[in-house]
């Protein structure tokens, strides 16, 4: 395994020196690195061989941590969604090789919708898989959707909306039995899991490549790898697959074009970032905010528990606690806990909310205070529980009930659409000097 704790040294875009424990900050530590790198790309590695050295290292120390062979491999992305449309693209391929003309994927229900981009992008049919009532994949769902066009098999680890870890081995052993390829998607929670047993919460079940049938894991740096946006890794259990999600056009006027993701230039800067951070950080300061995070959440949903009126979904075992209420709209927790400055994610098909421990949340304090504001509002909640949503949590709430998703659909590239837009409402007139029309 590659060692990796301390400082980084650089000299003329080559990484050289011995690296140990520094007290520079990290945030000061990576606008220098990024400053030396800023212009290099990796799309040309005999130009920057040093940068090249960092992206292998980067995957080899991730291989590392979840338990892969000598034969495991894989690459660096631009962030979680490329690392998973990447995975699609890959088995797709595979499939194809293998005769199949119309590939699917099985995923659960709660996984990411970056595997609904995939199969959109990709032209392959996704079949979502229910999950029981304990939030995880139903496996047995799953055994009976396998036919003759499956290519590839996911769950996550832990899953996004619930902070449930899906039954890796129990879908493992259809992946053997069916030889199917099995992608786990551990982009959110990624690296917290590989440390949660050095940080004395081992996990119930083993997640990564020591499951016989697990062929290929996304985690992102950029999250709990504390890497700046936007990284991510994919690993394979084998090069054998990871062969399929390169691009090489030999026949091209401007020479022979290989590139192992989407992009062809990528940003140096970013993965020399992610090099500095895990060497920065190094396994004892992964272990210690893994156990600061843990430790949190454990704290905060035992707390949550003992409130009346709310209820936790599944049984969350990493850092991502989901809320919901058979009493009130839980949509109107949200809304009143945004004005006490707290930023919940809003969750639909059920109802229901959450919150993702970070490093921010294990300061002194801030747990009991969040779990003072969640007490008060839902005082204020409970002396009119009927009371209907108002602002997002309304938005949300009327969206689930529209029969026709494709209005949802609609709506929100309009959405999208605002956000490119460089009009100033203030302003009587455009930039071109035409009069605005109301």
């Amino acid at each position: 395994m590659l060692i990796f704790s301390g400082e980084v040294h650089w000299e003329d875009g080559k990484v050289s020196g011995t690296v140990y424990s520094g007290e520079e900050k990290l945030t000061n530590l990576l606008v220098k690195v990024y400053e030396k790198f800023a212009w290099s790309n990796p799309l040309h590695p005999d130009i920057f061989p040093g940068l090249r050295k960092m992206e292998a290292e980067v995957v080899r120390m991730a291989c590392t941590l979840f338990h892969g062979g000598p034969s495991s491999c894989g690459v660096m992305t631009s962030g979680g969604t490329e690392s998973i449309l990447m995975a699609c693209k890959a088995y797709r391929d595979l499939a194809y090789e293998r005769g199949i003309k119309h590939p699917e994927m099985l995923v659960p229900k709660s996984v990411h919708a970056a595997f609904d981009k995939a199969a959109h992008y990709f032209g392959l049919k996704i079949v979502h898989i229910p999950l029981t009532k304990t939030m995880q994949v139903d496996v047995q769902a799953m055994r009976r959707a396998i036919s003759k066009n499956t290519a590839m098999l996911v769950c996550s680890a832990p899953q996004f909306p619930h902070g449930v870890m899906d039954p890796i081995e129990d879908v493992a052993k259809l992946a053997l039995k069916y030889r199917i390829p099995f992608h786990v998607d551990a982009c959110l929670g990624g690296f917290l899991i590989v440390f949660m047993e050095k940080a004395g919460f081992p996990l119930q079940r083993p997640f990564d490549f020591r499951v016989e049938g697990v062929t290929s894991i996304s985690a992102d740096t950029h999250k709990y790898g504390y890497a700046p946006k936007g990284s991510s890794v994919l690993l394979y259990s084998d090069k054998k697959y990871r062969h399929y999600q390169f691009f090489v056009a030999p026949d091209w006027q401007g020479g022979i074009y290989a590139s192992p993701t989407m992009a062809g230039s990528r940003p140096g800067g970013i993965i020399a970032a992610c090099w500095a951070t895990m060497m920065h950080m190094g396994e004892d300061g992964y272990v210690e905010a893994t156990k600061k995070i843990i430790n949190t959440a454990r704290f905060i949903e035992s707390e949550l528990r003992k409130i009346d009126d709310i209820l936790i979904f599944g049984s969350p075992e990493v850092s991502v606690i989901s809320v919901g209420s058979d009493t009130f709209d839980i949509y109107r927790l949200s809304n009143l806990l945004a004005t006490k400055g707290w930023n919940l994610n809003v969750l639909q098909f059920p109802r229901s909310i959450h919150l993702c421990i970070t490093l921010l949340h294990t300061q002194d304090g801030v747990a009991e205070l969040f779990l003072e504001d969640v007490k008060e509002c839902i005082l204020e909640i409970m002396k009119d529980p009927g009371a209907k949503t108002t602002g997002v949590g309304a938005i949300y709430g009327m969206a689930q009930s529209i029969p026709d998703r494709s209005l949802v659909a609609e709506i929100s590239h309009a959405y999208l659409d605002s956000l490119y837009n460089t009009d100033n409402p203030s302003s009587e007139k455009h930039m071109n000097g035409s009069p605005r029309h109301h």
